[in-house]
């Protein structure tokens, strides 16, 4: 019997985490974070946060701020700095208003002024890049996060669209192993159909073992005894045939033999030399044994048609799958009615299923989430395109500051002359210098915003990574979500009534692909065994075919009055044991003991020379050769193809009489046992073969009933896809919207740090490229050379 597999439905790919080529700045935020933040999962805090009565003591926010300890002090050292950058701005300005920190239009000139601004150049242009590299890595997280929302709701019903196929595929799972059942059904109920042939046959086979050989042997027998009969009614033809041929050659041979012995005595002396005294035939063939008692005997046993029985036997044989098919119609239709109420009943198990009735709660609960999501899409994506809108505001700020930056180098350094005076440089390289000054300037206008923004959403985006993504990724939020209490009425233990059941053992049997049963141990509440226990289908079945009674007739292989005169045959000196030796000597023997070509030559001849002395007598004597001659031709056509058919008759009867002692013995002893066997086994076999085909029937069902149990346990509802469905959560939210948004403020973080050294580098290198009001010459001491005074020698 064989039961097909599963169909497993068709899945839409689950959403991988591309990380767009951001992977290192991620890495760098999570390592950032994990200096920041690097206490484990809060879960007491959280419970008492969330599970009511919400008690705000000293104590617990003690502990909130302890928690928050890394993260408050970022939030400080931002506050520091969106107060202090400012403050120092303004008094910047003030002082250089007053003439102060470099709003004095004087550059002193020394031999190392090259190498400084030179020096600030490059500084200033490393920091301008190291800005623009996170302004870039800004837009490209700002554009990712952006790219999700967009995509949100493809996903988003891709995941549901799986979910949903996976919890339609568990009913109809169940569903299939419910129909399978009509295999077994209709199997049983075929087999019942064809009862003759299933039950019939195999009686069949057993009975006909040892009766065929015995019916095979006793034909070969009967064949054997016709083809004796037949060949003893040759003989006995052919035998009286060669009498009468002999009896007629005599008394031609006596008529010949007469004549010419008048005609030679009236020949005289020529004619002394010629004689016909062995002018008779030569053998005699009168001698054949009797062979009328055998004949007697195998016609009394043709007369009482031992084929007939042996037919009537094998009829009997071959009429038992349909007498079988006769005498069960009534169990076979009590049959048939069990197996449509144990239809009925199979059809009923699903209702002991009550994971499907939770599976439908599911699935309108899944819709009705997307549902409601689906409603507020609207409004997320125009929020979304808000917050994109105020992102890339940002990012230009900070590109306005690189531009002014790159182009105040620019400017500044293709627009200076070395050599020109510093109240003499040209409009190009001041406009540089102005162009540094302004980046400065906006540097302090903006920064203390672009601060701002990065503390709000460092502080948002960075505690949503450390109590959701990370512990999520390590299986602690599974864990915390199962804590009593903390959800009302969400207990999954409570939910499956079974202990063994958490969140985090779901996910990773889901991970594993593992089948519904394994996933909620369903074993627990649901007995399979007890469920699919076979007598509860097979009792009524049981019962019913075991009325089955079948009857086979006795028959005899051969009767009494058979078997004796077979056994009268194989007696060993017998009607059977004829010698044919003398016979076949004296048939091969010559049938004339005179040669007659001899003597109708010698007629001719003496014929020739008594020709004129004595035409009377040479005319006779011609004539007598004549006649010799046509007695030979007679013999010649009418002996040998009666001799012949007599021997090949004769040696064919040698041969097969030979066999009949040894056929008969095997034949009656072989009848004998299949006899014996029939009548004491028959009842057996049938008991036995009757079983056979009832547990055939039983095992049946059996084997759906082990079929259903493997599939429910091993292939029902695996439930991968809600494993790839919470991953594609995870995905969605923490891959692409949590990383892109805290990428985003480390990255604008990162350039308002930046922005620092930048406004202090950039004016100090402004100062190389402006337009002086003063100036100032710089001359080089050279060492003086001494002339020698002239002395006189002492």
């Amino acid at each position: 019997m064989s039961l097909s597999n599963f169909t497993q439905p068709q899945y839409v790919p689950q959403l991988s985490n591309s990380s767009g080529g951001l992977q290192g700045l991620f890495n760098m935020v999570h390592s950032f974070l994990g200096l920041v933040q690097p206490n484990s999962f809060p879960e007491g805090l959280l419970t008492r946060l969330i599970k009511p009565p919400h008690e705000f003591t000293p104590e617990f926010l003690k502990e909130v701020l302890l928690y928050e300890t890394g993260f408050l002090v970022c939030a400080a050292i931002g506050v520091l700095y969106i107060i202090l950058v400012p403050l120092v701005g303004l008094f910047f300005c003030c002082c250089r208003c007053c003439g102060r920190c470099g709003g004095y239009m004087y550059q002193k000139q020394t031999k190392h002024i090259d190498c400084k601004r030179r020096s600030l150049f490059v500084s200033v242009l490393a920091v301008t890049i190291i800005i623009l590299a996170g302004d870039i890595c800004a837009y490209i997280s700002n554009q990712r996060m952006s790219q999700t929302v967009g995509k949100g709701v493809g996903n988003l019903n891709s995941t549901v669209d799986n979910l949903h196929r996976y919890l339609n595929s568990i009913p109809q799972e169940v569903d299939e192993i419910i129909d399978v059942s009509s295999v077994p059904l209709n199997q049983t109920n075929a087999s019942l159909l064809n009862i003759g042939i299933t039950l019939g046959k195999k009686i069949q086979t057993q009975l006909g073992g040892k009766a065929n050989k015995a019916l095979d042997t006793a034909d070969n027998l009967l064949r054997v005894i016709a083809t004796v009969e037949q060949e003893l009614k040759k003989v006995n033809d052919s035998s009286s045939r060669l009498q009468m041929l002999q009896k007629e050659l005599d008394q031609n041979l006596t008529i010949l033999r007469d004549d010419i012995n008048r005609t030679l005595d009236s020949c005289g002396h020529p004619c002394q030399n010629v004689s016909v005294k062995d002018l008779r035939p030569g053998g005699n063939l009168t001698g054949f044994p009797d062979i009328s008692v055998p004949m007697e005997l195998i016609t009394n046993l043709t007369r009482l048609d031992p084929g007939a029985t042996l037919t009537e036997a094998r009829k009997t044989l071959e009429n038992i799958p349909e007498k079988v098919s006769n005498e069960t119609k009534s169990v076979v239709s009590d049959a048939e009615n069990v197996l449509r109420n144990i239809k009925d009943q199979i059809h009923q198990m699903r209702a002991n299923f009550s994971i499907l009735n939770f599976v439908e709660n599911v699935s309108d609960t899944i819709n009705e989430i997307i549902g409601l999501a689906r409603t507020y899409e609207p409004e997320a994506a125009t929020y979304d395109r808000y917050r994109w809108i105020v992102c890339v505001i940002l990012c230009c700020l900070v590109l306005l500051i690189i531009v002014l930056n790159v182009l105040g180098l620019l400017f500044g350094a293709l627009g200076l002359d070395p050599q020109e005076m510093p109240i003499q440089r040209s409009c190009p390289s001041n406009s540089g210098g102005l162009l540094l000054m302004a980046s400065a300037g906006f540097s302090f206008i903006f920064s203390w915003l672009l601060m701002l923004l990065v503390l709000v959403t460092f502080l948002i985006g960075g505690n949503t990574y450390e109590l959701v993504c990370r512990p999520w990724a390590s299986g602690r939020l599974l864990e915390f979500l199962e804590t009593p209490g903390l959800i009302p009425d969400f207990n999954v233990s409570q939910l499956m009534d079974n202990s063994d059941v958490t969140l985090s053992s779901m996910y990773n049997s889901c991970k594993n692909n593992d089948s519904l049963w394994s996933t909620l141990h369903l074993n627990k509440t649901i007995s399979l065994d007890e469920m699919f226990n076979i007598s509860k289908y097979t009792d009524d079945i049981d019962s019913t075919l075991n009325k089955i009674n079948v009857s086979v007739d006795s028959t005899n292989l051969l009767n009494d009055d058979q078997k004796r005169l077979m056994q009268d045959l194989s007696k060993k000196d017998g009607p059977l044991k004829m010698n044919f030796s003398d016979a076949l000597e004296q048939i091969n023997q010559s049938k004339i003991n005179q040669d007659l070509s001899a003597l109708a030559a010698k007629l001719d001849n003496l014929a020739t020379q008594l020709g004129s002395r004595h035409p009377n007598i040479s005319a006779k004597l011609q004539n007598h050769a004549a006649e010799v001659r046509n007695v030979q031709t007679s013999v010649n056509d009418k002996f040998p193809p009666e001799i012949q058919n007599l021997n090949n008759s004769i040696r064919i009867l040698e041969k097969s009489v030979s066999e009949i002692p040894g056929l008969v013995n095997s034949t009656l002893s072989e009848v004998e046992v299949a006899q014996e066997f029939m009548k004491q086994k028959t009842g057996e076999i049938i008991k036995n073969e009757t079983l056979t085909f009832v547990n055939s029937i039983l095992g049946f069902f059996q084997s759906y009933m082990d079929w259903a149990k493997s599939k429910i346990e091993d292939e029902v509802g695996r439930c991968g896809p809600v494993a790839w469905a919470i991953n594609s959560i995870d995905t969605i939210f923490c891959g692409y919207i949590v990383d892109s948004w805290n990428g985003f403020w480390f990255s604008l973080g990162w350039c308002t740090i930046f922005l620092l050294p930048s406004i202090i580098l950039a004016v100090k290198l402004a100062r190389f490229y402006r337009r002086m009001s003063m100036d100032d010459i710089y001359v080089s001491r050279q060492r003086m050379f001494k002339m020698p005074r002239a002395e006189l020698k002492k």
